[in-house]
């Protein structure tokens, strides 16, 4: 039986696509696509465009009665609307699309992603590789996460980095897991422990297949915990979360780190980095750098021995 599904289209300010987003999968959207840039299931954004004007977003749901949901979507705009300046809430646009017709224009603009040793490719790809290589099948699903997105793109040029390095982290936690595309790149370039956690049970069930299909189940454990009942001393913290929610658990994520333990802290717009060295200034962590892609920046640190 064929699938149909509902296109809901917006147009919104480019500061609140990835709150606007993450509200629109709570909501049930199974994909979105942002005019031709995208958040981490659809195309990649160029780096050097960034005009600060509105950007159109196509929100996919399961087909369901319409007025219904376009009602709870324009509820949660307008309670997001003191969170994102120049958001105007409205009733959506909506349309029909087949499931042949989704899944197709996926597959055109999925790309495979190649980033030092490390290959991110879909199901139905193949990509030329080296004997050193590590390969990370990850396909487009509810959960953001493929690699594609500048804020998981420079979590993931950090982490090849720190695995390329002499001494590699082995004991590491992925902070807010999301497909689990962080924690299985650690995993498959050689981490022999990690642990990605989430408050959102459909991202830990999309990041379990994700593991089971790349074989980790036995060096990736997903949970749905909060971060200050996990345990401390890991090698290496990741977070690709908004710069607001690193500030507000900036503690919790600075204790889970061993004495030299690296902290990567990315979801950061520019304009924001100034509030996270703040913030992480009051902490036992020193800065190492920041790498920066777009409009966002990834911000790393390292836990100072007591």
């Amino acid at each position: 039986m064929e699938r149909i599904w509902l296109e809901i289209q917006l147009t919104v300010p480019p500061e609140g696509v990835d709150l606007i987003g993450q509200e629109m999968v709570d909501l049930g959207s199974e994909g979105i696509i942002i005019e031709e840039r995208r958040l981490d299931t659809f195309i990649p954004p160029d780096p050097e465009e960034s005009s600060g004007e509105d950007l159109r977003i196509r929100i996919f749901f399961p087909d369901q009665p319409r007025d219904a949901l376009c009602r709870r979507i324009l509820e949660r705009l307008r309670q997001l609307a003191h969170l994102v300046p120049g958001l105007v809430p409205s009733l959506p646009e909506v349309s029909t699309m087949r499931q042949e017709d989704w899944a197709e224009g996926w597959k055109q603009h999925f790309p495979v992603i190649r980033l030092g040793r490390l290959i991110i490719q879909p199901s139905w790809e193949e990509a030329p590789r080296q004997k050193e290589d590590a390969v990370l099948r990850i396909d487009p699903g509810m959960a953001f996460g493929t690699g594609t997105h500048a804020t998981t793109r420079l979590c993931l040029e950090e982490i090849v980095s720190l695995f390329d390095s002499p001494d590699p982290p082995r004991k590491v936690l992925d902070v807010g897991t999301g497909s689990g595309i962080l924690a299985l790149a650690a995993a498959v370039l050689g981490a022999p422990r990690v642990l990605g956690t989430d408050i959102d049970e459909e991202a830990c069930r999309a990041a379990q297949e994700n593991a089971r299909r790349n074989g980790m189940e036995e060096r990736v454990e997903i949970r749905v915990s909060p971060l200050e009942e996990l345990e401390r001393d890991y090698d290496l913290v990741l977070a690709n979360i908004l710069a607001e929610e690193l500030a507000r658990i900036s503690r919790d994520l600075a204790e889970r780190l061993g004495p030299g333990g690296i902290l990567v802290l990315s979801g950061v717009l520019k304009e924001k980095e100034s509030l996270i060295e703040e913030v992480f200034s009051l902490l036992p962590v020193t800065g190492l750098g920041i790498r920066r892609n777009g409009e966002w920046s990834c911000i790393v640190y390292r836990r100072r021995s007591e």
